[in-house]
């Protein structure tokens, strides 16, 4: 496999080239000269489909905002409310929902230092956070090395929420914690899994932390990324959720992870708490990060519609090659996010690897398989908590051909440690 999708030319774009399905932009030469850690943590010969990076060019609109940036020399502090202001629209036109106001809303270096700050101000050291297993592995290093502690709420087979799972798993913590302090870090839409979450969930999910005196802070890091069949909702939207924190950015929906910014929004009952939040907490979004992603959410409509319609049809590429390869591997459709969890047990491998989950490179059982013997780099199942082991996360934001080399790959190392 040498030429993976079309090229993709210096110069103008028309509108309709601008709108080409963004997986297939790029080839694999192109790809293989990029310098992020998707494509130079393993050699040249391995199919990276391990961390959250998408294979494509920069959208044209958040290309066009950081080149008038800087032909400027615009590369000082960031300042005023057009960020919270983009998200505003964004949100409103693509979710209904108008609750993203400004006066709620701060700046944050990215979503997950946003979370830990969050963190701080409605939990104390110590404090329990409660995550739902198998989730986003940097939950578990972020967390404890803030001296919180994690307690997990699994979910169910069908890699929801299970309301009684969470809900006893509430009741233990606030009997453990007597009046204490205590956070749920929710992911929505779900990573791993790539489960999105429905209005009823979630507002079982805020009737469940009322009850129980428990603060809720969603990382929603990929809502803008929720395929077809299904329909991302604001936890901040549902009922009772007005104590609660959201953390948004356009990250994950435009592949902007090495141009940092994100935004804090807090509920009508929480501005109080968001208003503690220490300023030169702001000092580290990236003014730049801030002009992408104003841009990618004022005018980046077309070109993420473009990439969902990639990403459905890559859904479903995966699902066929998946039951003519690797028929032996357990495969949930993903309602959201670009992020596919196989349940690769029928395998018989040793699962468990090392048990450090805040060291998220560490390979066990199948992702190791398919390294060594296929060349293909996924995500190893066990660095995401309970219920991982066995599993691995494969990346499909890529081109057709590369996700089809990749799966023949696999399934030819799954037949031959299987014989």
């Amino acid at each position: 496999m040498t030429t993976v999708g079309g090229s993709n030319p210096a110069g103008d774009k028309t509108e309709a080239q601008k709108c080409a399905n963004p997986l297939e932009e790029c080839t694999l030469e192109q790809l293989r000269q990029r310098r992020s850690m998707k494509w130079r943590t393993h050699p040249a010969d391995v199919l990276p489909l391990w961390v959250a990076e998408m294979d494509v060019p920069l959208a044209p609109a958040v290309a066009d905002a950081l080149r008038d940036a800087i032909e400027r020399g615009d590369t000082g502090y960031p300042s005023g409310t057009e960020f919270a202001e983009s998200l505003a629209g964004f949100a409103s036109r693509r979710w209904n929902w108008d609750g993203v106001d400004v006066d709620r809303v701060g700046l944050v270096p990215d979503v997950m230092m946003g979370a830990v700050q969050v963190l701080r101000l409605i939990t104390d050291p110590g404090d329990p956070v409660i995550v739902n297993s198998p989730v986003y592995a940097p939950f578990y290093a972020f967390i404890t090395h803030d001296d919180r502690r994690i307690i997990e709420a699994p979910l169910g087979q069908d890699l929801r929420i299970n309301p009684d799972t969470l809900e006893e798993t509430f009741r233990r913590a606030r009997a453990a914690n007597g009046k204490g302090k205590i956070a749920y870090l929710l992911s929505n839409p779900h990573n791993p899994t790539g489960t999105v979450h429905t209005f009823e969930e979630l507002a079982a999910v805020a009737e469940l932390a009322h009850r129980y005196g428990i603060r809720v802070v969603a990382d929603e890091i990929h809502a803008p990324l929720v395929l077809p069949g299904a329909q991302f909702t604001p936890y901040l939207s549902v009922p009772g959720a007005e104590n609660a924190f959201s953390l948004m950015s356009a990250t994950k929906g435009w592949n902007l992870a090495g141009i940092k910014a994100a935004l804090v929004i807090a509920g009508s009952a929480a501005a109080d708490d968001l208003r503690r939040m220490p300023e030169e907490v702001n000092h580290g979004a990236s003014y730049l990060g801030v002009i992408a992603h104003t841009a990618a959410f004022r005018h980046g409509d077309r070109w993420l519609d473009a990439l969902l319609a990639g990403l459905d049809a890559n859904r479903a590429l995966l699902g066929r090659l998946i039951a003519e390869h690797l028929p032996g591997i357990g495969y949930t459709r993903p309602e959201g996010t670009y992020l596919a969890w196989l349940d690769c047990r029928s395998l018989g491998l040793d699962p468990e690897g090392t048990r450090d989950l805040a060291v998220v490179t560490d390979l066990a059982g199948p992702a190791q398989l398919f390294l060594e013997h296929a060349r293909v780099a996924l995500s190893s199942g066990h660095i995401f908590g309970t219920g991982g082991a066995g599993h691995v996360r494969l990346n499909f934001a890529t081109s057709q051909s590369i996700l089809t080399e990749a799966i023949v790959r696999m399934g030819r190392a799954a037949a031959l440690h299987t014989r």
